[in-house]
This record gives structure tokens, C-alpha cells and sequence, in this order.
């Protein structure tokens, strides 16, 4: 999920502190305060103690936000019935919809995921190791998550209960898009790679390239099914997608709104970005490939688990839960969906002559001689 959420939650006592947790959620200004308090010393505390062993400002970025990503995963495990008495009532009444199948899978992926991602980064600055693709596939996942949590608490029917602690998003979007613009200035590793064999590799058509067109012909396909499921939540009249949307994926017609959010983020952002990689892996020298191949992995990733994950979860209501028969379609296709986009990816990072700016010839033959 969001970590700025889970900031206030995760000091709300335990059953020994209950008088305590009923004073805070009775008083959202109160609420709203003490998260940002927290949140505020969480930084403080992470800088103090980061800075003299690091000199990258992400460092307490991460080391906060894997905090909250503990608490995620409270949140998620105590509303699944794993465990209880730690944040009951500050979900309850301060922020309702972590209830909802969506909420709680945003908290499982980011109690998780983004967990080993935020140790593994850390670990990286430890060893003065770039930890640049792991941030950028992070910064993409987050994003997604974000956005469209964001969009569902203000348009789903969850939008009449928000409280004073929903404003505590704001400052975390902003402390996101300023990583996410340190990570973009950070020095990307330059493959070994001679203008001779660039230019080899540039001069291959596609055909020649039998990896790279099966990635456009799923690029293809994957926009049609975006543009598809775009049609179907904005209720189009059309037979098909009338059956779709009853037949297939009912989940997509769930009034907390977090699936129709989602369809629009796809049908607005991902859809323009599959057809920018068509163009990109037929002509050669898309610089920008690579990294915004890792940033839309982390968010078709992140997107899809929540998607998948709250159309079966028991907490959705029955009538828009995947009927068992609509089950193995239903999966396969939103499988392949969220995989694609990683072999996009890795395909970009494992061998990207194809993308780089062809160097002069000349110029390289020239540092061969000396």
C-alpha cells in the first residue's frame, strides 16, 4: 500500500493502550497530527542516524519507508485474521477502506515487495553498488499503488468517510517524486559494448530479432486488451463488453472503484506506453527504453497482484467476485498481462545495444588504434 497510511497506524498501542488508540481515532485532527509527527521524526531520526555512513539522502527515504512497510503487513495479516489487537481500531475508524480486498493487498505487496526492495537498496548504498534499476522498477510499483488508492478513496464509495489522516498522502507523493527524480540523475552503468557491434545489431530487422517480435506481437495484443477493459469500465454499450463485465471480470463493477481507477491509470498511461515500445524495438537508438521498462514492470507488477488478489479475496463482496467458471481465463490472461512487461524489461537490461545512440565508427576505431 501507501506507506504515509501506516505511519499513524503503527504507533496505535496494542490492547494495552486502548484508551489511548480510541482518544486518537475519535479526534482525526488529533490523528492527523500524530502521524505527521511520526513521520516527520521517523526522517529525522533516519537522516541523524544515516548520515554519517551514507552520503545518499535516499538512505532515509527507504530506511522510513520500510518502516511503514512493517506496518503494512500488520495491517494486511491482522484484517486477513492472522493476527490481532495492533491496528483494529485505527483502520476501522480512521481509514476504512484498508478494509477492502484492494487495501488489503496494496499492504501485502508493499510489506513484502517493497520490503526486499528497501532492504536490498540499502543494502547496495552499504556497498557503494548501484541500486539504481532496483529504485527506478520501486519508484514504478509505488507510483501505481499511490495513484490509484488515491483515485479509488475519492471517487468510490468509501469517499464520504475520509478523515484529516488521508492528507498524510500528500507529503509521501511529494517525498516520491523527488526520489524518483534523484534516481533518474543517477549514472547509469554503460554496458562494455563497441560501435562496431551496436551498429551490428542496430542493422537487424525485425524478423531477424525473433525475441523482440514476440514482445511486439504481446505488446499488441496486451494494448487490445487495455483499450478493452478501458471501454468496459467506462460502460460501453457494446454486447461484448456487457458479457465481460458479467461474466468474467464482475469485479471490474465493485463500488469501492479501485478496478475502474485501475482500468483508466492502464487505458491512460500503460496503453500509450505499449505502443511507444513498439516503435521502440522496431526502431533502433530509443535511449529511453530501459529505464521506463523497469518503472512500468514495478507498476503492471504491483497492479496486477492487487487486481488478481482482490477480484478472488473473500472480503470482496460475493456478486462481483470471479465466477469459478471464468477462474483459469480469468488467470491466464492477467497473468501474462503482468509478465510481459518484465520480459520487456529484462530483455532491455540483458542486452541493450539496440537501444543505444549509434556511436561514430570512425570515432571508435580511433581508440582501438591508441
Amino acid at each position: 500500500g501507501n506507506g504515509a497510511h501506516a505511519c499513524a497506524g503503527g504507533f496505535i498501542p496494542s490492547p494495552g493502550g486502548l484508551n489511548l488508540s480510541c482518544l486518537l481515532c475519535s479526534s482525526p485532527g488529533a490523528l492527523m497530527l500524530t502521524g505527521s509527527l511520526v513521520l516527520a521524526g521517523l526522517f529525522v531520526v533516519g537522516f541523524v542516524s544515516g548520515g554519517s555512513h551514507f552520503q545518499d539522502p535516499l538512505f532515509c527515504v527507504f530506511a522510513v519507508f520500510s518502516f511503514t512497510s512493517v506496518v503494512d503487513l500488520i495491517i494486511s495479516l491482522e484484517e486477513d485474521g492472522y493476527i490481532s489487537g495492533f491496528v483494529e481500531i485505527y483502520v476501522r475508524e480512521g481509514e476504512p477502506y484498508l478494509r477492502t480486498a484492494h487495501g488489503i493487498m496494496i499492504c501485502y505487496w508493499d510489506g513484502i515487495v517493497h520490503y526486499a526492495l528497501y532492504l536490498a537498496m540499502i543494502t547496495a548504498m552499504s556497498q557503494r553498488k548501484s541500486y539504481r534499476n532496483l529504485g527506478l522498477f520501486w519508484l514504478g510499483s509505488l507510483m501505481m499503488s499511490i495513484v490509484v488508492f488515491l483515485l479509488g478513496n475519492l471517487i468510490g464509495k468509501y469517499s464520504s468517510d475520509i478523515s484529516p489522516a488521508f492528507l498524510l498522502n500528500m507529503p509521501y507523493v511529494l517525498i516520491l517524486i523527488w526520489a524518483g527524480l534523484r534516481l533518474f540523475q543517477q549514472p547509469k552503468a554503460l554496458p562494455c559494448l563497441t560501435a562496431d557491434k551496436i551498429a551490428e545489431e542496430q542493422h537487424k530487422g525485425l524478423h531477424q530479432r525473433p525475441q523482440d517480435l514476440g514482445l511486439v506481437l504481446f505488446l499488441i495484443l496486451a494494448a487490445a486488451f487495455t483499450f478493452f477493459r478501458g471501454l468496459v469500465v467506462l460502460d460501453c454499450p457494446a454486447d461484448s463488453c456487457f458479457e465481460y463485465i458479467y461474466q468474467h471480470e464482475p469485479y471490474l463493477r465493485d463500488p469501492v472503484a479501485y478496478p475502474k481507477a485501475q482500468m483508466l491509470v492502464y487505458l491512460f498511461y500503460v496503453l500509450p506506453f505499449f505502443c511507444l515500445c513498439i516503435y521502440g524495438l522496431v526502431r533502433p537508438g530509443c535511449a529511453w527504453m530501459p529505464d521506463w521498462s523497469l518503472v512500468f514492470a514495478g507498476a503492471v507488477a504491483q497492479a496486477q497482484f492487487s487486481h488478481l488478489g482482490s477480484s478472488l479475496h473473500a472480503r470482496t463482496p460475493f456478486p462481483y467476485q470471479t465466477p469459478e467458471d471464468a477462474w483459469w481465463s480469468f488467470l491466464l490472461t492477467n497473468v501474462l498481462y503482468a509478465l510481459g512487461p518484465q520480459l520487456l524489461a529484462y530483455r532491455c537490461l540483458r542486452r541493450p545495444a539496440f537501444f543505444l545512440p549509434a556511436a561514430p565508427a570512425s570515432l571508435d576505431k580511433g581508440k582501438k588504434r591508441q
